[in-house]
């Protein structure tokens, strides 16, 4: 059965604590931040932390990026260790950084090449193997692109209805996901611009699509996911976060954090997330201001807290 609704991967965002918090408001299925595959090849430390997952998280994908088949094909066993139920690979990312040295979005000039990787990996792995790819690198490729992903064993897609040079500007092409979708027969997801329960079934709706995968949606909002597993079951939402459940909800994020990867590197990374869950709040500057000085879980807290008061 296909999972409805997934996490999108987002560096530096969908960590342990922020895919646990999205779990408890709904979501179906996770992904990690992805990992690179030379970082494993060559031992990183930090590559490895990215990959510790939760029993509660399961099912979940380990991402992981890169351009040499051989090199993906050696190390994708140790993401299957680490508990992995499916491995995705990374081929839309549109940054520089990953673009400029010929991973992520780069492959969907080379079909070849990731067609190679694909089967590279599949050959290696008993789990299945899942891509994410965009609309196409500059122009649309992805209809042919995602044919020759599964003529190498692909086991699904996830669609961004952007080019790599639209980095996340305008509007998500929902027609590329559908011609995807009539071009394969293995699962295709659907992603790009869902901020909300109509958008989710609008996506299902405009493209065939078998489930919907939200990213920046869900930044300071996990509770989309509540709201689209309520609207697609009923038509209706009647869920909306009070702004007492938006504050407590942040609260417990920058606590996991501090309890996962030390108060210092906590309280410096759930900075942004509260940031993001009190957007639009009544005076959300000013308290943004004070939680951006805290030097401590308790300071961050107190600051919350006597918001509601």
């Amino acid at each position: 059965m296909i999972n409805k609704l997934y996490l999108a991967p987002m560096a530096g965002v969908t960590d342990r604590t922020f895919r646990l918090i999205c779990k408890n408001f709904g979501v179906d299925y996770l992904t990690t931040e992805m990992v690179s595959a030379k970082g494993l090849y060559y031992k990183s430390k930090k590559t490895a932390s990215l990959m510790t997952l939760s029993k509660e998280e399961h099912p979940i994908s380990i991402q992981f990026f890169g351009s040499d088949p051989e090199i993906m094909a050696e190390v994708a066993p140790i993401l299957v260790n680490y508990g992995a139920d499916a491995i995705d690979i990374n081929m839309g990312c549109p940054m520089p950084k990953i673009v400029n040295n010929g991973d992520g979005s780069a492959l969907m000039k080379n079909p070849d090449l990731a067609g190679k990787i694909v089967k590279a990996i599949k050959y290696a792995v008993n789990i299945p193997v899942t891509v994410k790819i965009r609309k196409g690198y500059e122009e649309n490729n992805a209809a042919e692109f995602a044919k020759v992903l599964e003529a190498n064993g692909a086991d699904l897609i996830a669609v961004h209805g952007r080019t790599k040079d639209q980095l996340y500007s305008g509007l998500a092409d929902l027609s590329v996901i559908k011609e995807v979708k009539s071009s394969v027969k293995i699962p295709v997801i659907g992603n790009g611009d869902i901020f909300s329960a109509e958008d989710a079934k609008h996506m299902l709706d405009a493209t065939g699509c078998d489930g919907v995968m939200v990213g920046r949606g869900a930044l300071g909002n996990p509770f989309i996911f509540k709201q689209i597993k309520e609207y697609l079951k009923t038509g209706n939402v009647t869920y909306f976060p009070t702004n007492r459940e938006r504050i407590e909800t942040a609260i417990m994020h920058a606590k996991m954090l501090c309890e996962d990867k030390s108060e210092h590197t906590g309280i410096l990374e759930a900075r942004k997330h509260i940031a993001w869950y009190i957007k639009g709040l009544p005076h959300a500057n000013e308290l943004k201001n004070k939680v951006f000085l805290s030097n401590s879980f308790e300071e961050m807290k107190t600051l919350l807290e006597a918001y509601l008061n």
